[in-house]
């Protein structure tokens, strides 16, 4: 496969992976905002925070308020992380990978990309964000549910997953790390109403408040949130997951290339990693700490994969 189809495979579906996840974070800033009484403007702050924008947003804006939020996050072309830039950048991706994919996963991009550059084209009315956010959610998930039931399962099907894992790992990694450090005014709020409206804000932000509920028969404690989001094989959104399918796709890869890639190595490394952590050695070494790292790794393993598969070759 020519580098430049792999790359463009891989960055659609992460944008459009990223197009969701912002969705989610919003739709997350308005319940805390909502639940929350003597709720502010500020709130939207951690929010920014989690979606990685918080500088480029003072630069623009010199006050957080919910409304400008809401616009730089949902619908301004200068964020290159909001919605609209992402489904902008995921369909020119797919555009330029057309004869690589089904007629259903570019119908079903393309018809994405029309629907909500009308319904982010106008500034956003907030009694309607609830409805504008379920459908960026169904629209990004009827995507992949078209490329997942009509791809075959070869080198195009690879570095489209690998894509999607490694936007959804950097996601869930920040989110968390902004849990701790921004998010929690005060360490006198640990165990309170406002700490548990928080986390759970976290947990509906990543669509794991009901499953965790599964899994842990017990209100919401850090530690098992950590553990559900970073160790659990089976959430499909916690860091070992994404690992999981990673580590998998890539090694696809290799079978059918012939060959192994600096990148095939430090994805088992990151793999085999969070397979032998428990949750009180990443406690121990700090969340914070943890979680800064694997952000760093998992960068590194995106640029491995772009060299070793020259993505602009």
């Amino acid at each position: 496969m020519l580098g430049r189809t792999a790359n463009g495979l891989y960055w659609m579906f992460r944008y459009i992976e990223r197009a969701e996840n912002i969705a989610r974070l919003v739709d997350a800033g308005l319940r805390v905002s909502l639940t929350r009484s003597g709720a502010s403007d500020e709130d939207w702050d951690g929010v920014l925070q989690s979606a990685g924008v918080r500088e480029a947003f003072g630069e623009v804006h010199p006050k957080v308020t919910t409304a400008d939020a809401v616009d730089y996050l949902l619908r301004d072309l200068a964020n290159p992380s909001s919605v609209m830039s992402c489904i902008d950048f995921g369909r020119n991706n797919a555009r330029m990978v057309r004869t690589a994919l089904t007629r259903d996963t570019w119908e079903a991009t393309n018809e994405t990309w029309i629907e909500l550059k009308q319904l982010l084209g106008p500034r956003l009315n907030p009694a309607e964000l609830p409805e504008i956010i379920e459908v960026i959610k169904r629209r990004t998930g009827i995507i992949r549910g078209a490329f997942h039931g009509t791809q075959l399962r070869n080198q195009i099907y690879n570095f489209a997953r690998i894509g999607t894992f490694i936007e959804r790992a950097d996601n869930t990694s920040r989110i968390l790390d902004v849990k701790y450090y921004v998010l929690l005014p005060s360490i006198a709020y640990v165990g309170s109403s406002l700490d548990n409206v928080q986390w759970e804000s976290i947990l509906r932000s990543v669509s794991a408040q009901r499953s965790y509920g599964w899994v842990y028969d017990a209100e919401y404690q850090p530690s098992n949130i950590a553990h559900f989001l970073i160790l659990n094989g089976q959430m499909p959104r916690s860091l070992a997951f994404c690992y999981q399918k990673i580590v998998s796709e890539l090694g696809y890869l290799a079978l059918e290339c012939g060959e192994r890639l600096p990148a095939h190595g430090t994805a088992e490394a990151i793999a085999s990693d969070l397979k032998k952590k428990c949750i009180k050695d990443i406690m121990d070494q700090g969340l914070h700490e943890f979680l800064e790292d694997f952000v760093t790794r998992n960068n590194q393993l995106g640029m491995e994969i772009s060299d070793g598969y020259r993505f602009y070759a």
